[in-house]
């Protein structure tokens, strides 16, 4: 009788991150082996992306589909087998439609860009996240960094790093490249 290897590290990571049940509100992710549970963002955080969706839906020259509880799974980068973040924002062409029938988790492919707001600890959204963004090959990362008063488009994904970054401060509009293909203002967010 043959017997299964006893789960590595990496497994049981992977498994207790699946199995656990966070309160009601509250996000976890798995990033570069670490769990991170996140609180529910604040009215400020909120207004940001919902400035953001309402500007894509309007004026993206490709139809694009939104989701700000998409669970992503990332290539491996670390620790842990596989990644898992929860963007605030993901976007996809709608005639993808890659959220329709998607599990909770979802492979990558297809989402045409992300977008972080800056929480209390911020270099997870500047550092890790990004690293993780670009080696999954995501087009654009979309970076509202509320510290610096500032948004951040990063494109052009090479290895673990974005290799073209436009950053603007609050009030001053970030033009976003196809499938959107217009300047994104952020006047709102100041």
């Amino acid at each position: 009788m043959a017997h299964e290897p006893p789960p590595t590290q990496e497994q049981l990571l992977l498994e207790s991150f699946l199995a656990l049940e966070t309160p009601e509100g509250f996000k976890a992710e798995l990033i570069e082996g670490e769990i991170v549970v996140a609180p529910p963002p604040d009215g400020d955080h909120e207004d940001y992306i919902s400035t953001v969706v309402r500007q894509v839906v309007r004026s993206a020259t490709t139809e694009m589909d939104v989701s700000g509880n998409k669970g992503l799974i990332l290539p491996r980068g670390g620790l842990c087998p596989r990644n898992r973040a929860i963007p605030d924002a993901t976007f996809a062409p709608r005639s993808l439609r890659l959220f329709r029938g998607a599990e909770p988790w979802m492979p990558c492919d297809g989402v045409a860009m992300v977008a972080e707001v800056t929480s209390s600890k911020p270099f997870g959204d500047r550092g890790t996240k990004r690293a993780c963004y670009a080696l999954a090959g995501i087009p654009l990362y979309l970076l509202i960094d509320r510290e610096r008063s500032s948004v951040t488009l990063l494109s052009e994904p090479d290895g673990d790093d974005y290799t073209r970054a436009i950053s603007r401060a609050f009030g001053k509009p970030v033009p976003l490249p196809e499938p959107f293909g217009f300047e994104l203002e952020t006047a709102d967010f100041g």
